[in-house]
């Protein structure tokens, strides 16, 4: 069957190329007979029929639209030709795709742009739609890091879309290997983009101007018509029936689901109500869930929750949300309250305080909590020093242990660390403490010991925390432990600045308030009437012993390393170190008076009992006290690091030196009483016997009571000995424990000693030598005897031998004693009789030849008798003596007296014995 018409055929289209939805003319031969004759048209593979506008049997008006195909046939399709053919083509140009904010005089289809209600980053700019690349070259990111980038452009940003955009920045980070050649490229298309720009609404005008046109066109025929319905027609307008048709519809579909739209307006309303409480039950459980968490302790979910609901629903204008939302703010409010409470209540550990803090500075609280924190833990401290004080004080009165209960901090049962010190350091001592098992031992001791060990407990366990917190909060730690919130952190730090003298000021004030506190108790002289009335309040009576200043110092000490270990600028505990100096110094000073007056009572301690030497215990007791005293003082001697000498005080060195001075006198003056006293006369009304020790006079012999001149000899004896030994080996001990001013110490020492040695030796010497010169002038003149007229002599008289005899006596006396001694005080008896006997020959007017005889013969054998123990002085008496005498001329009378004085040797060698065996050489003072 052939066709009546032959097909479709394009000869021509009108533009060429374009992209899709371009309006196009298309002309060829047997196009139609009209438009129902046309039943398909399509342009590179697109159906375009939807958009054709049949024109003619050679012309055709359509839109081509998005086809695969960059390029094809133009094929039409009749009823009465069939399927055509085209001798042209069409080439599809690639779509512009046109920004949301760009113009256009076409509709612009949106299935190919990006869904932005489907993006899970809600928050991009339409800025961002903008292409990635401007300059339309490929980008070569560089390796150059961020921070250095910041660093050379700093205020400037590498985004194009930034008000601070710098083109370099953008060049080094996208482009730093790029050729130059790129480059030029890259300016060349910029300046494209430009251009594109300058022409703005005129391009747009052009590229729309048969938009333009046909909108037109439309509009004037839908005006025509309706005037020309409007004119004709008695019922009116078009447009006015349309609206009449429609009011009428909508009352009557009013009337039919009038029930039934209202059942369901009122279902849709429950179904979005319920929605909006499924969607949103966070916000309306909120508060619930945080009264529940507040209970818990849950304070950080709370925090987490509250933020989450600010950011959400802090500026919804929602009435519901409102509300609820103010609910929340109630309820945060009450938490903001509970947590200061909590953050000022004491007593409390620094990480709950840390903990609080931070909570605080989430929840947005007024004021600075971490200020108030410490301002509070600082009022803290003060208040348990002073409570410290008071109940020590008013225990002084109900009793030693009537305070015990209120003085451990927090109710700990267990011994302060610087109590167990003392109770170790007593241990050390041999002190009758109390065994850690007694609840009360440590109330054993004084009640100022006791008293500044709870003091410095309370310092050294409260201000390290107190310290920490302050530090974190000039660090910022308290905020964030990991860098983040910085905001908050340096605030946190300019706070910290403003407030650097505050801090300092407290910290000050609790040193200076447990220097105070310490010094009312054990230094109370160094306080003013004002400071004592608020610091002191200790009994007068009671003061301490050097033990137990030593304890204290060592209290003292302790305390200060540890508040120098928190790294505490030193200027801060300067106080401190002025305390511990005074300590040291008065621990001196006590010592030396106390030692002082136990060397007082070292003479009801002499037994009288001595040793080969001569000596009695009571020198080696009073080195061995004055030893112990230099090791008692070692704790307050010793210069720990940043403390100064104790000798740096003006006058302490010269005090020091007066006292030690005192304490040799005072024994010096304790042998001068034993050599003038009996056992009976010594005063022991200020003797105190402890009953630790054992009995003071257990160790005297009972049966041994020397002579007064016993005593006086054993004196002598241990005068000696001081001066020959214990002196210089006390100067060695004084230089060895640091003491100044131990020449001084020790000259003036010798001097007193050598002073009470020359007493006692004029004394021993009076009272030995004056009955045997005494005895010489009654002996010699016996009998009537007369030099002028005697027989001749026969031998040495008895009166000699009984001054001998005399001699030898006391020469066994102090050779019992100390045959030290026997040369110096037989030289000086010796003197004694020599000086006699030459006074007495002088005195005779003349002698006889026998009387000469006889006293050449007496004085002869004298001088040989003692001749080991002759002086200058006792040997020129003897010379005087001779020289009185008439000289013996005759060898007869010389050979008698050789005779005679070899008879009297030989008669008297065993008494004159103790004389001969002597190899001790004559001593002379």
């Amino acid at each position: 069957m052939s066709r009546a018409r032959q097909p479709p055929l394009v000869t021509g289209i009108s533009p060429n190329e374009g992209t899709p939805w371009t309006k196009v003319t298309i002309r060829g031969e047997n196009l139609g007979t009209g438009p129902a004759d046309l039943i398909g048209l399509s342009i590179c593979g697109h159906n375009c029929l939807l958009t054709a506008e049949w024109m003619s049997a050679s012309k055709i008006v359509c839109r081509v639209g998005p086809a695969k195909d960059d390029k094809g046939e133009i094929i039409v399709t009749t009823k009465s030709g069939g399927h055509g053919t085209s001798t042209v083509s069409f080439k599809l140009l690639k779509t512009e795709k046109i920004g949301i904010l760009d113009q256009s005089a076409v509709w612009v289809d949106e299935m190919n742009y990006y869904d932005m209600r489907t993006d899970r980053n809600k928050g991009i700019s339409p800025l961002s739609l903008r292409p990635a690349n401007p300059l339309g070259i490929d980008v070569d990111k560089s390796k150059v890091p961020q921070k250095d980038l910041e660093a050379m452009f700093p205020g400037m940003s590498g985004d194009f879309t930034s008000e601070n955009f710098s083109a370099t920045w953008y060049l080094i980070e996208n482009h730093s290997s790029t050729s130059f050649e790129q480059l030029r490229i890259a300016a060349s298309n910029l300046r494209k983009q430009a251009n594109k720009k300058n022409e703005g609404s005129l391009a747009y005008v052009k590229g729309g101007l048969s938009t333009f046109f046909e909108a037109q066109d439309a509009l004037a025929a839908i005006h025509q018509k309706l005037e020309a319905d409007g004119t004709e027609k008695v019922e009116g307008s078009m447009t006015q029936r349309l609206e009449n048709v429609l009011n009428r519809a909508s009352d009557t579909a009013d009337t039919l689901f009038q029930e039934v739209l209202g059942r369901k307006d009122k279902a849709d309303s429950t179904r979005n109500a319920l929605n909006v409480l499924q969607r949103f039950k966070f916000l309306f459980n909120l508060p619930l869930n945080i009264e529940r968490n507040i209970q818990k302790g849950d304070y950080d979910v709370v925090i987490n929750d509250y933020e989450k609901a600010k950011s959400l629903f802090g500026n919804t204008e929602v009435q519901v949300f409102k509300k609820v939302y103010a609910e929340v703010e109630t309820r945060i409010g009450a938490l903001r309250s509970l947590l200061l409470d909590k953050l000022l209540e004491t007593p409390s550990t620094l990480h709950d305080q840390k903990r609080y803090i931070r909570y605080l500075s989430d929840l947005h609280a007024s004021g600075d909590p971490a200020w108030q924190c410490i301002v509070a833990q600082h009022k803290w401290i003060l208040q348990l020093m002073q409570t410290c004080k008071d109940n020590y004080v008013k225990s002084q009165r109900v009793g030693p242990g009537g305070a015990g209960s209120g003085l451990d901090l927090e109710g700990d049962p267990r011994p302060s660390a610087v109590s167990r010190l003392s109770h170790t350091a007593s241990l050390k001592r041999g002190s009758s403490f109390q065994t850690p098992g007694d609840a009360s031992w440590r109330f054993k001791g004084p009640q100022q010991v006791s008293f500044v060990e709870n003091l410095t407990d309370v310092v050294i366990s409260q201000l390290p925390n107190f310290w920490k917190l302050w530090i974190s909060y000039v660090n910022g730690s308290l905020f964030s432990e990991t860098g983040e919130k910085s905001g908050q952190v340096e605030k946190s730090k300019k706070n910290a600045r403003q407030r650097q003298n505050d801090f300092k000021k407290m910290i000050e004030e609790v040193t200076h308030r447990l220097v105070k506190l310490v010094r009312g108790a054990l230094l109370p002289s160094s306080l003013s009437e004002a400071e004592l009335r608020l610091y002191g309040g200790w009994e007068a009576k009671s003061k301490l012993s050097a033990q137990w200043l030593t304890q204290v110092i060592h209290t003292v000490r302790v305390s200060h390393e540890a508040l120098a270990a928190l790294e505490i600028p030193n200027d801060l505990l300067q106080v401190i170190q002025d305390l511990l100096l005074d300590l040291r110094v008065h621990c001196l000073m006590v010592t030396l008076q106390q030692t002082t007056e136990d060397v007082k009572r070292l003479a009801e301690k002499e037994d009288w009992v001595v040793d080969n030497e001569g000596i009695t215990s009571l020198p080696a007791q009073f080195e061995q006290c004055m030893v112990q005293m230099l090791q008692s003082l070692k704790e307050a001697m010793e210069c720990k690091p940043g403390e100064g000498n104790i000798f740096q005080q003006e006058g302490t060195e010269g005090r020091a030196c007066e006292l030690c001075i005192g304490i040799m006198k005072a024994f010096i003056n304790c042998l001068e009483q034993l050599s003038t006293k009996s056992d009976s006369d010594i005063d022991t009304s200020h003797m105190s016997v402890d009953i630790a020790s054992p009995d003071i006079f257990s160790s005297i012999h009972e049966d041994f009571s020397p002579s007064p001149e016993q005593r006086l000899l054993i004196i002598l004896s241990n005068c000696q000995h001081l001066e020959k030994h214990t002196f210089i080996n006390l100067a060695e001990h004084f230089e060895k424990h640091g003491f100044l001013g131990t020449e001084k110490i020790t000259r003036v020492s010798v001097e007193v000693v050598r002073e009470l040695d020359e007493r006692l030796f004029e004394s021993y010497i009076e009272k030995k030598a004056d009955p045997i010169v005494g005895s010489l002038e009654p002996g010699i003149y016996a009998g009537y005897f007369d030099w002028k007229d005697c027989l001749s002599p026969t031998g040495v008289r008895n009166y000699l031998k009984e001054a001998l005899v005399n001699i030898i006596t006391v020469h066994a006396e102090v050779f019992t004693v100390s045959k030290e001694l026997v040369p110096r005080v037989l030289s000086r008896i010796v003197e004694s009789v020599a000086e006699e006997m030459s006074r007495l020959m002088q005195c005779v007017s003349s002698f006889s030849k026998n009387g000469a005889l006889q006293a050449r013969l007496e004085i002869c054998a004298l001088s040989d008798a003692i001749a080991s123990y002759l002086t200058p002085e006792s040997k020129t008496s003897f010379k005087q003596a001779l020289e009185a005498l008439p000289q013996l001329h005759s060898g007869a009378d010389k050979k008698l007296l050789e005779e005679l004085l070899n008879n009297f040797k030989s008669s008297m060698h065993l008494q004159l014995a103790c004389f001969q065996a002597s190899s001790v050489p004559p001593v002379k003072r």
